[in-house]
């Protein structure tokens, strides 16, 4: 049932393609593209398990995932190109999916590539794109301004700091620390002269580097993604997150307060994102099976109903985080679930959550 009655936007999708972009995965999908099962089987001998866990199953990783891609996922509930019936997604944001050629100016191709990409054959407009810098690196303000250079659809950086103390889960970053580092702060001040946004994303453990960070740079808006990803929430992760209930439960807790804390930044915003995927600890994936809009609502709404109570219906953004979400359900469902959630908070705050927030966020048109 379609809960949502005006065109939505998505500010958190990612496009990639292994075969004609620079990939982690590119000489194996040219090598045995046509041989699925076997480059599944090597990819679990060559990358390190922390990754597979985090990925939950390969082929979607492995497989170009481009408009046509998302348009499809987004038919499966009816609308896509052909506009027949179901949610409409009228702008999507394109946020960094790890470009490997990730030294220096090398992230700059990810900004040419994707502002090419061909969206509007599919009845959807690409609203902004959301790159990636390291902050450290002492020619960042030359790749700061290389990415602007290249489309006035730039948006934000994302600097992924996730890292997490149990070494099973995968570590998107080198350090645990990385947003206080003197080194980081030192390049988030130069860009913060730019006007931009910056697309936070850390483990919870690591919540409170994310508060530090907004609080020094009151005037810089700032979305968490994936509402700080609360690993081994609803299952076991690594080698001993969230293995018992009464671990869930502190995961749970501690996310709480610091979520709370973080709230308290009024340059804050959060994205109810990225609450499929398998380091929370959803095993639907092991059987193939994708989570139904109910099962959804039943897990997720703990989270969702404490983000609204301490952010507010304003600073709350809905996305898709596809693909990374599609091992676990379709975005049909995904939709659908945060749609139920939402709507008994009224009219006003599905336009805001689906839409209006979102809009005003990344300054879309």
């Amino acid at each position: 049932m379609n809960l949502i009655n005006f065109p939505i936007v998505d500010p958190h999708i990612h496009q990639w393609d292994p075969y004609h972009t620079p990939h982690t995965a590119a000489l194996l999908v040219k090598l045995l593209g046509q041989h699925p099962a076997l480059m599944d089987k090597v990819v679990r001998l060559v990358k390190p398990q922390p990754l597979i866990d985090m990925l939950g199953l390969t082929d979607y990783a492995l497989a170009p995932y481009l408009p046509a891609n998302y348009a499809a996922d987004l038919g499966d509930n009816g609308l896509a190109g052909d506009q027949q019936s179901g949610y409409q997604v009228e702008q999507v944001v394109h946020i960094e999916a790890s470009w490997h050629d990730h030294k220096g100016n090398g992230v700059v191709g990810e900004t040419r590539w994707v502002k090419q990409l061909p969206f509007e054959q599919h009845g959807i407009r690409l609203g902004g794109i959301v790159a990636t810098a390291d902050f450290t690196d002492r020619r960042f303000k030359k790749i700061l301004q290389l990415h602007q250079a290249q489309t006035p659809l730039l948006r934000g950086l994302r600097r992924m700091a996730s890292h997490h103390p149990d070494p099973g889960v995968h570590q998107w970053s080198d350090e645990a620390h990385l947003y206080t580092s003197r080194k980081f702060l030192a390049g988030f001040e130069q860009f913060a002269k730019n006007g931009l946004s910056f697309d936070a994303w850390v483990y919870s453990t690591q919540i409170a580097d994310v508060t530090q960070l907004a609080s020094t740079f009151p005037e810089t808006p700032m979305v968490l993604d994936h509402l700080g990803t609360p690993v081994g929430l609803f299952g076991p992760v690594g080698n001993y997150t969230g293995v018992t209930d009464a671990a869930r439960q502190d995961i749970f807790a501690r996310w709480q307060d610091d979520i709370a804390q973080l709230a308290e930044q009024p340059n804050v915003y959060a994205k109810i994102s990225g609450l499929m995927m398998p380091v929370l600890g959803h095993a639907f994936y092991k059987n193939r099976q994708l989570a139904s809009a109910s099962q959804m609502v039943d897990l997720l709404s703990p989270l969702i109903e404490n983000a609204i109570a301490v952010f507010g219906t304003q600073r709350i953004i809905y996305a898709s985080n596809f693909p990374m979400d599609k091992v676990n359900t379709s975005l049909s469902n995904l939709m659908e679930a945060y749609a139920r959630m939402i709507q008994p908070y009224g009219d006003a705050a599905m336009q805001a959550i689906f839409r209006d927030n979102a809009k005003r966020f990344y300054r879309l048109d």
